[in-house]
């Protein structure tokens, strides 16, 4: 991520940082597993493989996403959805077996589990630091609990996730987690923020 450093802006240690307030925490976000899930979802023979492989019923209306158990389904277009887990689950084991019955139902999968970077975002000033550098209108009545977007962190693509009333978790493509942290906390700094231990998504 970015370069461990307790003293400076940017630094990843659990800590305070910035002006004397906390206006925004962050936590860096990680998975136990995410794959990208593409077919077509009016073809019942595809929705009825991944319900079969995942025990997920995919969202099929714009930005918003589904759990079952400890999965989520975050639509990403169409015809594509990133399947993401916090913890371990049988959902997203198998996957050379898994890919193979989407193939067969004319689907596919993809484990991008490596190339994902995430970071959980909170406090009073979360949405302030986000809209920062995100065209996205974080208020609560137009990006509300559950939904997700996609949109760019500066000019890094990024997937933004409102995954409880106070919190949202942004993730990226792991290349550009450096980069994106110090926009984050550079942002934050003003503001005062506190960096917490990792947690699951």
């Amino acid at each position: 991520m970015s370069d461990v450093n307790a003293n400076a802006i940017g630094g990843t240690a659990p800590g305070h940082y910035g002006a004397a307030a906390t206006g925004v925490t962050f936590a860096e976000t990680t998975f136990a597993a995410a794959w990208n899930v593409q077919g077509d979802a009016t073809r019942q023979p595809f929705t009825d493989e991944v319900r079969r492989q995942f025990d997920v019923l995919l969202p099929s209306v714009p930005n918003t996403t589904a759990k079952s158990g400890a999965l989520t389904a975050l639509w990403l277009g169409p015809a594509s959805w990133l399947l993401v887990a916090g913890e371990d689950t049988a959902a997203l084991t198998d996957f050379a077996a898994k890919r193979d019955a989407l193939n067969a139902a004319a689907g596919a999968a993809f484990e991008v589990t490596a190339s994902c970077a995430g970071w959980t975002i909170a406090g009073p000033l979360a949405t302030t630091v986000l809209a920062n550098g995100c065209p996205l209108d974080f208020h609560p009545r137009a990006f509300p609990e559950g939904t997700c977007a996609q949109s760019v962190l500066g000019h890094v693509n990024a997937l933004f996730y409102k995954r409880d009333p106070s919190s949202f978790t942004l993730i990226v493509a792991r290349s550009y987690a450096r980069g994106v942290w110090r926009t984050l906390c550079q942002s934050a700094a003003q503001y005062g923020y506190d960096v917490l231990p990792p947690r699951r998504l």
